[in-house]
């Protein structure tokens, strides 16, 4: 992707049903129409601003930067909508935890400077194909940003999965799941399940089992070039392959999930005052009592 291309026109996207997001998402348009920049909002925000709005599934198409006023999970859904389009997304982070949305309503504006002077940069971050085959076909085929989820439902019995890495036999994970993430996934679901914080621009593959019955399975880190396949051997139904937390698809036993380095990739608009290490340490509370 070049960088900085030109901006002419800008996307947003709010977190439904949350008026915070409605009030800036005003302000921004503003702010852009004083600059000569349009700007297109999706059709749910603009009928909560009785505006003209268009469906959101529709802004990449049409614009050459998107902002996102809300979370995490609004960002993860914008980045499903993106696909291959490479539009790069400015998240801004509305009073949730947000790492992926780490602009903070303040550097907003600050930010957008940046953009519509074609002064901006992006960070790229990988993502991974996420594919399910049965009986030799690929049922199922999708792009993840933070991770794929292989977790059984409340009342399955452990989930066995056969892994295997570049064809090599790893082992047959016994555990209530399994985590595959991206780098940008190392600070979800990831890190709450004990696994490692990786730098969103590293460029590598995370294994961490959930809640394993041998707790010598540690978590692991493998190479963006590594194909990883995980096969479900238990016989229960109750198993699912969760994508970004957001896409749920059954799986059952004999499936084979693979996971690869996606061909695409995502572009994150960075705010002028970015500090990954300062955003960890705010976000995670380090060092305060």
């Amino acid at each position: 992707m070049p960088q900085s291309p030109m901006v002419r026109t800008v996307g947003i996207i709010c977190k439904h049903d949350n008026p915070e997001a409605y009030k800036a998402a005003g302000g921004l348009m503003s702010w852009l129409s004083g600059r000569g920049i349009a700007s297109v909002i999706d059709s749910h925000a603009a009928g909560r601003m009785k505006i003209e709005g268009v469906e959101a599934k529709d802004i990449p198409a049409c614009s050459d930067a998107i902002v996102v006023l809300g979370g995490d999970g609004t960002l993860l859904s914008v980045a499903r909508l993106i696909g291959s389009r490479g539009t790069p997304i400015v998240g801004v982070n509305l009073g949730t935890l947000g790492f992926l949305t780490s602009v903070s309503l303040s550097q907003m504006l600050s930010t957008m400077e940046t953009v519509v002077s074609g002064q901006y940069k992006v960070q790229e971050r990988m993502l991974l194909t996420a594919s399910v085959r049965r009986g030799g076909k690929t049922v199922e085929e999708h792009d993840v940003l933070n991770d794929m989820v292989i977790n059984k439902g409340a009342l399955a019995r452990i989930v066995e999965m056969e892994t295997y890495i570049d064809d090599s036999y790893v082992t047959v994970f016994k555990a209530d799941g399994l985590i595959i993430n991206t780098p940008t996934g190392s600070t979800g679901y990831c890190l709450s399940a004990g696994g490692p914080i990786v730098h969103p621009t590293m460029s590598c593959i995370g294994i961490t089992p959930i809640c394993p019955h041998t707790l010598t399975n540690r978590p692991l880190i493998i190479p963006d070039t590594a194909v990883l396949e995980v096969a479900l051997r238990s016989g229960t139904e109750d198993v699912y392959l969760t994508l970004d937390g957001q896409v749920g698809i059954q799986i059952k036993c004999h499936d084979i999930i693979v996971a690869k380095k996606s061909a695409h990739k995502m572009y994150f608009v960075m705010s002028p005052d970015d500090d990954y290490y300062n955003m960890l340490r705010a976000k995670l509370k380090w060092g305060q009592s």
